[in-house]
């Protein structure tokens, strides 16, 4: 069955005539050598949109926080992150495996923060028993949920008193902003270095930037080359990414808003176990559903959702508009009704 509805991610996004338009006229060079016109221009947008000194452009979000790992980490050193973290569960163990850094996984509370004492009591002494705790991860949005921003300034301040490096996974940032009515340079503003995506909400089709102080971004510069992530033309990418930042995320409200209704929706069915909308996105944990038997139901009718972990999750994004949540309702009803 062809996906007519797709509700797995927001990164199923294609971009549109104008997007398209924008990439075949950009003007390209070599972006390894530094010279690629509107891939630097993105890279200075960027970093004046997130309130930093520079920017360096990215295939994806994973390779964009790895690098920020490794260059603030050495051989040896660990960071701390959430236990639900993207960064510590959802990017291949490459902190580990590719930085030699070691993950120290704490609890994530419901709303995403780690409690500081956590953070406190996870930082190592200096000991040479001990790896060297360098870092502290977080992430913004956290399952949809924008992190509170009075605990974003006290966990960074902590981090700070300890000597240690701040990291923000803000693959969602404008998500945040866009909730929250604070600029996106305020919310990144506490952390040295910030992971931003452009090929979720906002519709590029890849592609991540990494902002932060110039010698740290030099150094990701290096770290970028070693990954792999060394492109060339990369104007092409960056033209779309430009568009996405110009024109797509004043409208992710849009987003936020169909989530909103796409949860009174699912609220109807007791057996989804829906909870309310979190930005663009609607957790369901099921109560007495078959799972295989909804998403099968769903799927023959051209509706994709996404989850894992006994979750299931709908995220709203700008390939959908209100018709799809009208067939979304009408499917549940037909779902529990027997039909």
């Amino acid at each position: 069955m062809t996906i007519i509805d797709d509700f797995r991610s927001d990164t199923v996004t294609r971009p549109g005539p104008e997007m398209r338009a924008a990439m075949a006229a950009a003007d390209v060079g070599d972006a390894v050598y530094d010279d690629c016109p509107t891939t630097l221009r993105l890279e200075a947008v960027a970093a004046e949109r997130l309130g930093k000194e520079a920017s360096l452009f990215f295939p994806s979000g994973t390779q964009s926080n790895l690098a920020a790992i490794m260059a603030h980490c050495e051989r040896g050193d660990e960071f701390l992150v959430g236990q639900q973290a993207h960064a510590y569960r959802h990017e291949g163990g490459g902190a580990a495996v590719l930085g030699s850094v070691q993950p120290q996984p704490l609890p994530n509370g419901p709303d995403g923060c780690i409690p500081l004492d956590a953070i406190r009591e996870a930082i190592k002494p200096d000991d040479f028993h001990f790896a060297r705790t360098r870092l502290l991860a977080l992430e913004n949005t956290f399952n949809g949920r924008v992190l509170d921003p009075a605990y974003v300034q006290a966990a960074t301040a902590l981090a700070r008193d300890h000597g240690l490096a701040t990291h923000l996974d803000g693959a969602r940032l404008m998500n945040a902003a866009v909730a929250s009515g604070q600029a996106a340079a305020t919310l990144a503003a506490p952390f040295d270095t910030i992971s931003l995506c452009l090929s979720k909400g906002l519709g590029a089709p890849v592609g991540s930037v990494l902002a932060g102080p110039r010698p740290v971004i030099e150094r990701a510069r290096r770290i970028r080359k070693m990954l792999g992530g060394g492109m060339r033309q990369t104007g092409v990418l960056a033209a779309a990414a430009l568009h996405a930042l110009d024109r797509n995320v004043d409208r992710l409200a849009e987003d936020h808003a169909r989530a909103a209704r796409l949860a009174e929706v699912l609220s109807r069915f007791p057996a989804l176990g829906s909870g309310p909308a979190q930005t663009n996105m609607v957790f369901m944990a099921p109560d007495g559903l078959d799972v295989a038997a909804f998403k099968a139901f769903l799927s023959a009718r051209g509706i994709a959702m996404g989850g894992g972990y006994g979750v299931l999750r709908w995220v709203t994004h700008l390939d959908l508009d209100d018709a799809a949540l009208t067939r979304v309702a009408e499917a549940c009803e037909a779902f529990f009704a027997g039909e």
